[in-house]
């Protein structure tokens, strides 16, 4: 029988037999339980979700940003759906350095602002897969975005830390600093303008969104900013999201599915399959962190140099998760030292919200909605009450390169949603937010579930590290003599002061029916079911 600490602070497992949603945010979490209890599917549920996200989270998510799914119904195949926008198709490398950027893309320039996909893929996946009316599904976000919310702990502290960048758009300031101060917990914060956008698309569809008025204001705004932006770029839009043929590996007689590049879900299975070269479970907890790390500098080389549009790295995924290529990383790794990282020979060089569900039926989505860094842009449009997302910083500057910006190119994207099979039957929608980390954080995740046994809210509550930028990072509950070890092996500890990123999982029982929810600590949110 497993042993919970009821003393620990940290909240068990939910249980539930039927239904569940799990998400960052307890208002979502709430509007996705009430949606399936309406007879509503995963699918529905997820969307109203992420709307009243778009809405009391509005830090990490909006309308104004990028959208990816996993979707499995019951006894069917994983299918993938990919949101994510794409930059102007001005946009070319010589455009942005007559604009004066040689290096990079800032992430408050107005050529940090691709098309929004999110609504595109909202509506996508309603328009497919949905079945109650997206008036109702919006309705609680509008009353939310007019009559106002309540500010949550977690979503307070990230809000005041991203107060300067706020400060420095007028237009996001009026509506985001009240008095010229970031909202305290508890406070009531409404987005008016934000009702009346998701009251448009719900009536007329995405096309209330990417044509006519609407979008028209948002390209003057983008374009008197020195944006790119054309009313035609959004028009095109309308119909923007596609259904793609997931990328899998198997780990452990699972199988473990990604969205494909332009997603860094290839990083996730990369790491994974590293790490099923050795003992995760026999390990001591000093080299299960350096093995995670040492597989993250190599599986996020790669990622860096050869992941971009899926149209310019064609068959990516297939070479670098070829058991050649997985057996020349792993041999790189050296237990007692910390190494930097190589590319594997032969491939040619060519901040977010996470929730799932899954319905009465056993049809599962993961689903993830992200405006990139906190506040995105930091640039809202003052007449559409849209917040645009950062996403184009992902873009490199580097002629020839696979990431490169380019007339209608989709940049590398860190946010995805996973899924995890066995046998062709759902086991667990997954996902780890938080930025760059999302890659390593799926398989640390995946690892700690699958090789150690943890329920889905241990493995969540583990302490978090992170190997980016020539350090390690790690979480303050990293314990003391860990981390002599791992300095001791050569990595440049960096000690963080607050949490990494957060995550939600529901797991099936799939010989019982029974549902296992875990929603991260880090966050305000929960997993409810029944």
């Amino acid at each position: 029988m497993s042993h919970f600490d009821f003393l620990s602070g940290r909240r068990p497992p939910t249980y539930a037999a039927q239904a569940m949603v799990a998400t960052s945010h307890p208002l979502a979490t709430a509007v996705g339980l009430a949606v399936l209890s309406e007879g509503g599917n995963a699918v529905d549920a997820a969307i109203a979700a992420s709307a009243v996200q778009a809405v009391v989270d509005p830090l990490m998510t909006g309308i104004g940003g990028d959208c990816f799914a996993l979707y499995a119904p019951a006894g069917g195949p994983v299918r993938a759906l990919n949101g994510s926008g794409r930059a102007p198709a001005a946009a070319t490398i010589q455009a942005l350095q007559a604009a004066g950027l040689t290096d990079h893309i800032p992430q408050t320039s107005p050529h940090a602002v691709t098309i929004p996909g999110a609504i595109a893929a909202w509506c996508r996946l309603h328009a497919d897969l949905g079945c109650l009316p997206l008036a109702r599904l919006f309705a609680p976000a509008i009353t939310y975005a007019r009559n106002g919310y309540p500010v949550t702990p977690r979503v307070a502290q990230d809000w005041a830390e991203a107060a300067a960048l706020i400060a420095g758009d007028p237009h996001a300031a009026a509506l985001f600093l009240p008095g010229g101060q970031p909202p305290a917990a508890g406070a009531r914060h409404a987005q008016p303008l934000l009702a009346d956008r998701l009251e448009e698309v719900a009536a007329q569809g995405p096309a209330a969104f990417y044509q006519g008025q609407t979008a028209a204001r948002m390209v003057a705004h983008l374009r008197a900013l020195g944006g790119l932006h054309s009313e035609e770029d959004f028009a095109e839009a309308t119909d923007g999201a596609e259904w793609v043929t997931p990328i899998s590996a198997t780990y452990r007689g699972f199988e473990v599915h990604e969205c494909p590049p332009n997603g860094q879900g290839l990083a996730a299975l990369l790491i994974l399959k590293i790490l099923e070269g050795f003992d995760m479970a026999g390990l001591s907890q000093a080299d299960r962190v350096h093995v995670e790390a040492e597989a993250t500098k190599l599986a996020y080389h790669h990622r860096d140099a050869l992941l971009g549009d899926p149209d310019h790295c064609p068959g990516l995924a297939e070479a670098l998760l070829s058991d050649a290529a997985i057996a020349a990383l792993r041999a790189r790794i050296d237990m007692t030292r910390a190494l930097p990282p190589a590319l594997w020979d032969e491939p040619p060089h060519r901040d977010t919200i996470y929730l799932c569900v899954v319905d009465g039926q056993g049809n599962a989505i993961s689903f993830i909605n992200s405006i990139f860094h906190g506040f995105g842009s930091g640039r809202l449009d003052p007449a559409t009450g849209v917040l645009f997302q950062s996403r184009g910083a992902a873009f490199r500057l580097i002629p020839g390169h696979p990431n490169a910006i380019g007339p209608r190119k989709r940049p590398m994207h860190t946010i995805i949603p996973g899924m995890v099979t066995q046998g062709g039957r759902v086991v667990m929608p997954f996902g780890v937010m938080g930025g760059q980390y999302q890659a390593t954080g799926h398989a640390a995740f995946l690892s700690a579930v699958i090789d150690r046994g943890l329920t889905l809210q241990q493995a969540m509550d583990e302490p978090r590290s992170f190997a980016t930028d020539g350090v390690l990072q790690v979480e303050p509950t990293m314990p003391a003599d860990v981390c002599a070890e791992l300095e001791r092996r050569g990595h440049v500890l960096k000690h963080l002061e607050g949490p990494t990123g957060g995550a939600q999982a529901i797991r099936i029982d799939t010989m019982t029916g029974l549902l296992e929810g875990g929603s991260d600590s880090r966050k305000d949110g929960m997993a409810l079911g029944w």
